[in-house]
């Protein structure tokens, strides 16, 4: 990788400089980090093997589009939360894999975040599916 020539004071050599060239390389390492992610990932894994029945289920169950906004957005957020998580983990593991306090509490941290997008989740769908008296 060749490093381009006398970027602007601040900016990173590598930092993209717009135009549609840069929506189709976004894409690209969109795509590579969704194909990383279920490679490398189980827990990812696990829950788009969940999260996909659930999305294909929404339009039947949901009682209005608010709903079911909100039982699909849910899902999509536990995996939004995964992947920054995985992110966070990849890059710790990268620095060190040895235990380092601030390493394991940045892992811990993404794993709480996690947890609670995964609670947000299902409290979603009982509160919305939950039979109304």
């Amino acid at each position: 990788m060749t490093t381009p020539p006398n970027p602007p004071s601040g900016d990173s050599a590598f930092k993209s400089r717009g135009g549609l060239r840069r929506i189709f390389n976004a894409a690209r390492y969109s795509l590579a980090g969704f194909r990383a992610a279920f490679r490398h990932e189980a827990a990812f894994r696990q829950e788009l093997v969940l999260g996909i029945p659930m999305l294909l289920l929404v339009p039947f169950v949901a009682p209005g589009r608010w709903q079911a906004l909100l039982l699909a957005g849910s899902v999509v957020a536990v995996w939004i939360v995964e992947l920054l998580n995985s992110a966070v983990e990849a890059l710790a593991d990268t620095i060190s894999t040895e235990h380092h306090p601030m390493l394991g509490r940045a892992k811990d941290i993404g794993s709480a975040a996690v947890m609670l997008a995964l609670v947000f989740a299902g409290v979603v769908w009982t509160v919305i599916l939950w039979p109304a008296k």
